[in-house]
């Protein structure tokens, strides 16, 4: 047997390439949508890929099964109930697929959404114990799929809650405990609230350490697993809807168009957002008037996608030979609008002074002494914030930031921070490009905070 995961770390996103080794027959289970290392993986092991399964339709990212289909020829595979606007094969509870001696078959396991399916491997068709089992959104390593996820399209978390618990105890935990675990997500992913660093594990040792998975009833399953879930990102709706749908196919090859300074100022009058990918500190010290730090170097899909509208078209700023990547990054969430990349930055804004702007930025020790005459805002999510705040703070995290703005005052001086950084300087972008005239964020974050009060603590209790 052949078997790969694939492990995206910027999306907490696991696909993988099942085959067998005899036959040359392979699958792809969620694949993401820049296909080419598949494609090479598949080439060097003597490998055809036959079939995509889609474990289900995916929110948090765009699935490469049409652009897979196109290079391949191969089916695309869902569960039973799914429906889709290109043609699909219906997976059934119970089938078995035989790629030659590895075999899978399809276990129905409805909750995260009613299509959802987890997928079981047998490395032998003969084997009684199984290599593994796929579970995508439906079992996680330290967590299950949230079922609260369609209740915009009508299907409520409790309905779907109790079908997860059924899935999880009728479906997966009767497979023998020593069978490996291979979820479609990992810590960091919205999908979850309690997802572990660790991309694989066993249905032992799930059975015995997640939370979910404990003894109690359906009603007090769907209450703790509602509770608590962060703010789904806003363009969670539109790629599960797009995932349904024929669509345009990603050239992963192409990079963006380098437009002049000019250009990008008219497409950003036009309503284009500027994307700067820059890290943070560069980004301060000189941007494009009324652009978004959306570093590179962190979550950049998901939080440009917290940000940014599904529909805007985006300009890119990116430094030199980042642009290809900005844009594919861009595709795994279906924001294939990206107009160009602003053509050498740095000679841009040194000769143009007058469309850039500096960010403010603030220590632990200047926040200190502005308290009370600052309005505090905590875009972190709602977990971080239970272990602790900063006393007085707003809690508005990034995913809702954009389309709560009216409850703050544009006017007054604002001090935004988050963990570390790297959203609160993404989120005082937004908050200035939506017209706050007076807008820092905290260098270091609540981990630079509670560093200072701990060094205040020690400085006030020294002896003299």
């Amino acid at each position: 047997m052949h078997f790969t995961q694939y492990y995206l770390d910027c999306l907490s996103q696991a696909s993988y390439l099942i085959g067998d080794e005899g036959t040359g027959r392979a699958v792809v289970v969620d694949p993401r949508r820049d296909i080419r290392e598949y494609l090479a993986d598949a080439e060097a092991a003597g490998l055809r890929i036959e079939l995509i399964i889609e474990t289900h339709f995916h929110a948090d990212f765009l699935s490469g099964h049409l652009e897979l289909a196109e290079a391949t020829g191969a089916e695309i595979g869902f569960g039973e109930v799914a429906e889709a606007d290109f043609p699909i094969r219906r997976l059934r509870d119970g089938e078995r697929i035989s790629l030659g001696e590895v075999t899978l078959e399809i276990r129905a396991t409805p909750g995260h959404t009613p299509e959802s399916i987890s997928v079981v491997v047998y490395e032998h068709a003969a084997d009684e114990v199984p290599y593994g089992v796929l579970t995508g959104d439906t079992l996680f390593i330290g967590d299950v799929g949230r079922p609260d996820l369609l209740s915009s399209v009508g299907v409520t978390a409790d309905e779907l809650g109790r079908e997860l618990y059924r899935s999880l105890h009728d479906k997966l935990l009767t497979l023998p405990d020593v069978t490996r675990v291979f979820p479609a997500h990992g810590a960091g992913s919205a999908c979850g609230k309690n997802l572990s660093t660790e991309t694989q594990s066993t249905i032992g040792e799930q059975r015995e350490t997640n939370y979910a998975l404990a003894p109690m009833t359906e009603a007090e399953f769907v209450a703790v697993v509602t509770e608590g879930q962060p703010t789904a990102p806003g363009y969670f709706a539109f790629d599960a809807g797009l995932n349904r749908r024929q669509r345009e196919l990603l050239d992963e090859t192409e990079p963006p168009a380098p437009l002049r300074l000019d250009e990008v100022l008219a497409h950003q009058r036009d309503g284009a957002a500027v994307l700067d990918t820059r890290d943070g500190n560069e980004f301060s010290i000189g941007h494009l008037a009324g652009s978004l730090n959306v570093g590179a170097g962190g979550r950049f899909a998901e939080y440009a996608g917290s940000v940014v509208r599904p529909d805007t078209p985006i300009v890119l700023v990116t430094d030199p030979g980042g642009e290809l990547e900005a844009k594919v990054r861009l595709g795994r969430i279906g924001f294939d609008r990206v107009l160009g990349v602003l053509d050498d930055h740095v000679a841009a804004f040194v000769a143009n002074p007058d469309v850039v702007e500096p960010s403010s930025r603030v220590t632990a020790s200047e926040l200190e002494a502005r308290l009370g005459e600052v309005t505090l805002v905590d875009v972190r999510n709602p977990g971080e914030v239970r272990l602790g705040m900063i006393e007085g703070a707003h809690h508005l995290s990034v995913a809702d930031l954009r389309d709560r703005l009216d409850e703050l005052d544009p006017d007054a001086p604002t001090v935004v921070y988050c963990a570390g950084g790297y959203r609160s300087i993404l989120a005082s972008s937004l908050l200035r490009e939506a017209g706050f005239t007076d807008v820092s964020d905290l260098l270091g974050g609540y981990g630079a905070w509670t560093a200072h009060l701990g060094r205040s603590e020690v400085a006030a209790g020294s002896p003299s």
